[in-house]
């Protein structure tokens, strides 16, 4: 579904964006571990999410030496533009399948939630 949606980031900067934008602000540490990835990784994705005017780094407000992260306005609207054109991916998708197929998929769908949180 990633590459049908045409996606403008990589699955890494895309996931590490959409995790900012839920929680407001966080420092890159907070993201590495909450995107499991090691902080040097997470260093670059920041870095070329900086460089794309996606994201903001400031002062952290009780630790010098940290800094937080937070969504820029350019940042959300990417976000709300790649969620728009998955959605609209999966509804063609989902249009082309028979009512059987839907039906299959609806009793699916809570197997598959509750698998996609462990």
């Amino acid at each position: 579904m990633r590459a049908q949606a045409g996606q403008s980031l990589s699955v890494t900067q895309l996931a590490a964006l959409g995790a900012l934008s839920r929680h407001a602000v966080m420092t890159p540490g907070e993201l590495a571990e909450h995107e499991k990835v090691q902080p040097p990784s997470m260093t670059r994705v920041i870095a070329a999410l900086e460089e794309r005017g996606l994201l903001t780094r400031s002062p952290h407000p009780t630790d010098r030496r940290q800094v937080i992260l937070s969504v820029t306005e350019e940042g959300e609207k990417l976000l709300k533009e790649e969620r728009r054109r998955k959605e609209a991916w999966l509804a063609q998708r989902l249009a082309e399948l028979t009512p059987e197929e839907r039906e299959i998929l609806r009793q699916a769908a809570p197997i598959l939630e509750r698998l996609s949180k462990v």
